[in-house]
């Protein structure tokens, strides 16, 4: 009994699923319709439109008809005018009529093709403005048809656009995963050792290890923080620019010394020409920039190694070299060296590498002052590097 009870109850939801399965389908159908039904009202072209179609298609056959009455008459009058208006002719008119009417109907599509044809491409060009609306920048129109006419510079200039706006959003998936990358590492390094302290037989001295690590990674992600923020507000042209003159000569010097515990640590010789020079130049800007260079140079000069650091001015230019005695640049790294989180050696130890965006932060802001910033090896493998920055005399080109 019991067995044929669970039969009746699955064979009534069965019954109850195929009733919800048609009530479903109907009303997804019934959508359907209303939406076809309002989609056709959108396109249903309006009574105007419809009177012109009627009225054009008569003319078209009034003119045809014409022609070929014309045509006929002459051709009769002129070969055959013993013969009146017989059935051939009639024929021979109806046919030629056709003819004609047939001649107009592509003369009219060769006038209007190339109308109808910058109409697609214009159709094309807004379904790729919507696709750029959805974030879709990998979108192409084609430049080599020749129906474009004035509209060729736009599509070009579209084309650029959408590349541009590609290129950009890569470059902000790159440095998200680069930022969320330098972060997660200092964090994973700061659980492991504050978990690690949690063990109460751990010995004095490594806990004070381990709390030194805890400490060095906190202020790397301080700092990394801090270039973010700087070098985002450098970039949105929010930042304080105030153009001035001072002494680039007594700036240099003042930073030295004040890096003069980094140098001496390493006991690296420090070969400095500067002369008495005055630059236009917002002189906080700037002296981030020479303590960005001069650190990175200290951090890959080995020890006993040597620092110069020369400043000369030239026709249009102030030229500063800052070199080291380190093991260079390699070839590759050169082309991506101020780029935002680049490191030449990924397997670097953690607690001597930076962020990454000193040398951005460098580059962004010689160029507002209008200047320029490269990087080069000395002659010689393993020599070191030299950093080369040019100022303009008269100061940032606005």
């Amino acid at each position: 009994m019991s067995s044929r009870q669970e039969r009746r109850e699955k064979i009534k939801q069965n019954g109850h699923k195929k009733k919800f399965n048609l009530r479903d389908r109907w009303r997804e159908n019934k959508a359907h319709r209303t939406h076809m039904r309002e989609l056709g009202r959108q396109l249903r072209p309006s009574t105007k439109w419809i009177f012109l179609g009627i009225f054009s298609i008569h003319a078209l056959i009034a003119i045809g008809w014409a022609s070929a009455y014309y045509v006929m008459g002459l051709i009769s009058r002129t070969w055959f005018p013993e013969y009146g208006h017989t059935i051939i002719r009639q024929y021979l008119t109806v046919i030629l009529a056709l003819t004609f009417i047939f001649i107009l109907i592509n003369l009219i599509r060769v006038f209007i093709a190339p109308v109808r044809r910058q109409m697609d491409w214009f159709l094309q060009m807004i379904n790729a403005m919507k696709q750029l609306a959805k974030g879709n920048f990998d979108v192409n129109l084609e430049t080599n048809t020749p129906f474009l006419g004035q509209f060729g510079p736009l599509v070009l200039s579209f084309n650029e656009m959408a590349s541009e706006l590609s290129q950009m959003e890569k470059m902000r998936q790159e440095f998200i995963s680069n930022v969320s990358h330098e972060i997660q590492s200092p964090l994973t390094s700061i659980t492991g050792f504050a978990r690690a302290l949690q063990n109460e037989d751990l010995p004095l001295h490594t806990r004070k290890h381990y709390l030194e690590i805890i400490e060095t990674e906190s202020k790397r992600l301080s700092r990394m923080s801090d270039n973010l923020l700087k070098l985002t507000s450098l970039e949105t042209k929010h930042h304080p620019f105030e153009l001035k003159p001072f002494r680039l000569d007594r700036q240099l010097r003042h930073i030295i010394l004040a890096c003069e515990p980094l140098w001496q640590e390493k006991n690296i010789e420090m070969d400095v020409d500067l002369p008495e020079i005055s630059v236009l130049a917002d002189e906080d800007l700037m002296n981030q920039v020479w303590v960005n260079l001069l650190h990175n140079s200290i951090k890959f000069t080995p020890d006993n190694g040597i620092i110069s650091l020369h400043i000369a001015k030239q026709e249009r230019h102030i030229r500063i070299e800052i070199a080291d005695s380190g093991i260079g640049v390699s070839d590759k790294a050169l082309l991506h060296l101020f780029e935002r989180f680049y490191k030449e050696d990924q397997s670097r130890e953690r607690l001597n590498s930076g962020s990454g965006l000193g040398l951005s932060i460098v580059k962004k802001i010689i160029e507002m002052h209008g200047g320029e910033v490269t990087a080069r090896n000395k002659a010689g493998a393993g020599t070191g590097a030299v950093f080369t920055v040019l100022l303009p005399i008269s100061g940032a080109n606005n």
